[in-house]
């Protein structure tokens, strides 16, 4: 006979499986997983690590200038981009190679920027991605190496050196009289072409206090993240650790008994129900329409028409009489068409989010007129929501 097994056991080893050792304490025994937490993770909340960054250390934007070489004639012309030039003798000269001759105009070579970002507690010798963009006239930097290029943050020192083959995406193929281009053939990456040489100084260990902040602020999610690492710390501490200070960032108290990294672990992926504002954002470059689950409408009529007007232009050309002294002219002719579709009134109310979008469907209009509408249920006052227009 099988052993039963009750719901509040089976919810707890299910949060264990997903959300790892924040729900087991540091000699492996399990933690209670109150009712409070079963009910946000069934809400669909998310976790902390997901809606807030810990502000202890920050990455670090490296930049670099170097070379491309290798190039199937695609790189700069050496005379119109006089820096590529400057910068080829230099290198050469470092090589030992003698290339005072102002004459080179080698097509195979390009001057890029590189850029990476030096990510927070890496060691020398870890390897990252870096972004190569061309600075001249290089039509091209597929099949390019990038030489040795030195990279420096904003304090003008080398953190890391950057090499390697270039992957280039984008394409193009021209001929005498047409050019296909695809993506961006000027801008590619090297994978794992950086290395540190020098470690930015850290000291999460040691600290004792941190912040969290929130990426999007909201009083509400701040009070219920504080909220739940306090249940979470008072039942495996003994006491609280976390205490709102603003919309966006939360104050942690670490532990003297337990590591800087553990306690981060512990709390990190605890489930909190994030808030968010009620928001509706309009792209009219690109017709996208986002609507938040919290956008209420007040009761309101819509009617929306549409007017058409369409020019042709139809030139007529008029030929002169047989032996006259005439010329053969284009006269101009225009037709212009006007057609107008009668819009009916209707009323939307919404109260949910489909709701909403039910009544907008029901006016079958198309994105275009989707913005025109909710921007003018704004001016209306009837929308309950911050209106974004990008």
């Amino acid at each position: 006979m099988l052993p039963v097994v009750s719901s509040t056991a089976l919810m707890a080893a299910f949060l264990i499986g997903i959300f790892g050792p924040a729900f087991a304490g540091e000699s492996g025994t399990s933690l209670r997983v109150d009712n409070a937490a079963q009910a946000a993770f069934v809400r669909g909340a998310s976790r902390i690590k997901d809606i807030a960054k810990l502000q202890v250390t920050r990455d670090n934007q490296l930049v670099g200038y170097g070379l491309v070489v290798g190039l199937q004639g695609t790189g700069d012309g050496l005379r119109s981009a006089p820096f590529t030039r400057q910068s080829l003798q230099a290198m050469l000269t470092r090589l030992g190679i003698a290339s005072g001759d102002d004459r080179v105009s080698a097509k195979n070579v390009a001057a890029v920027i590189v850029t990476t970002n030096l990510p927070a507690f890496v060691e020398t010798g870890t390897r990252l991605d870096t972004t190569v963009s061309s600075i001249g006239d290089a039509t091209s930097l597929r099949g390019g190496t990038l030489v040795m290029t030195m990279m420096q943050a904003g304090d003008g020192e080398v953190y890391a050196a950057a090499q390697g083959n270039v992957i280039v995406s984008g394409f193009q193929a021209e001929g005498d009289a047409q050019k296909v281009t695809q993506g961006v053939p000027t801008t590619g990456r090297v994978p794992n072409g950086a290395i540190v040489e020098k470690a930015l100084p850290a000291s999460f260990s040691n600290e004792t206090n941190y912040i969290l902040q929130l990426r999007n602020p909201d009083f509400s999610t701040a009070v219920a993240m504080a909220d739940t690492i306090n249940a979470h710390t008072a039942s495996l501490y003994g006491y609280k650790t976390a205490r709102e200070r603003d919309a966006r960032t939360i104050q942690l108290s670490r532990p003297k008994s337990v590591s800087s990294a553990r306690f981060i672990a512990s709390i990190e992926n605890l489930p909190v129900a994030a808030q968010s504002a009620a928001r509706v954002v309009l792209d009219e470059r690109t017709g996208t329409v986002v609507i938040g689950a919290e956008v209420r409408i007040s009761r309101v009529a819509v009617s929306h028409g549409a007017l058409t007007v369409r020019i042709t232009e139809r030139p007529v050309v008029v030929q002169p009489e047989a032996f006259s002294d005439g010329v053969t002219a284009v006269e101009p002719a225009t037709d212009i068409e006007v057609a107008s579709r009668d819009g009916t009134l209707s009323k939307i109310e919404g109260t949910s989010l489909d709701v909403l979008i039910q009544g907008l469907n029901e006016l079958g209009v198309d994105p275009q007129q989707t913005i025109a509408i909710i921007q003018a249920i704004k001016t209306a006052g009837a929308l309950q929501a911050e209106l974004v227009i990008q």
